[in-house]
């Protein structure tokens, strides 16, 4: 697998990367996931916009998702060929209607699913394209999945937005790659089921006995140096601080 880092900042752009954006290639087949804002335009520095096979969202905060509603007008109004057909969206339940009311001005109420094959995500295990995607809930305030994506072999996990959980062990244990969020700093925000810190996720990524951490989602506020020190700290195994452009081959 190939995963790129399309974009990696928490909560909104900053000046050097878009939202949460990641993606992944193999045999092929090329899945997105997430989309969140500025993301669209960054895509397009790895892949052709109409490249993409697959997305699949971890939930519908804005700095998560909100590009399809751009990427809704480059499908529905293709200049050189007609409309696209529906590709699939794998998303929480109301993703339709989120992307819907978020767009404001559709030519009709279900112009979204002339170009996107809406499918709601439950916790499970199921395939897209050669991945084999396991779900679970993990702590977030809305409804928000973390991944684990195997293919040949090798496996990733995905945090999505979560606090700590057992989720997100039960998802991590023994995998290859743990593409981790750590938007907190250590000691000065706490506010449960939001977010982690880099001390938590190299506590996640230690318990799983994860074989690499990537930590991502880090919030312009926050210091990605001291996130990364954080997660030393209490895991042996080689981390490092996602960058929008990076990729890595698991």
């Amino acid at each position: 697998m190939k995963l790129t880092v399309v974009g990696c900042s928490g909560s909104f752009p900053s000046t050097e990367s878009a939202c949460s954006s990641y993606l992944l290639e193999a045999d092929g087949f090329r899945l997105l996931i997430d989309m969140g804002n500025g993301a669209l335009g960054e895509l397009q520095r790895h892949s052709g916009l109409y490249d993409l096979d697959a997305v699949l969202l971890s939930h519908l905060h804005a700095d998560h998702c909100i590009d399809l509603c751009g990427y809704f007008v480059v499908r529905y109004y293709r200049p050189d060929g007609g409309r696209c057909g529906p590709m699939p969206v794998y998303g929480p339940s109301g993703t339709e209607r989120r992307l819907t009311v978020a767009h404001a001005d559709l030519p009709y109420d279900g112009a979204m699913s002339e170009v996107f094959d809406f499918r709601t995500l439950t916790a499970g295990t199921f395939t897209i394209g050669p991945f084999t995607i396991r779900t679970e809930l993990v702590s977030h305030p809305v409804e928000s999945y973390g991944f684990r994506i195997e293919h040949g072999g090798s496996s990733l996990t995905y945090s999505g937005d979560t606090g700590p959980c057992e989720a997100l062990d039960t998802l991590a244990a023994g995998t290859d790659f743990f593409l981790c969020e750590a938007s907190f700093t250590h000691g000065k925000e706490d506010i449960p089921d939001l977010h982690l810190n880099g001390r938590e996720a190299g506590e996640h990524a230690r318990r799983a006995g994860a074989g690499r951490l990537v930590l991502t989602h880090i919030p312009p506020w926050t210091d990605p140096d001291v996130s990364l020190r954080d997660a030393q700290k209490v895991y042996d195994g080689p981390v490092e601080v996602a960058k929008a452009g990076a990729s890595y081959e698991i």
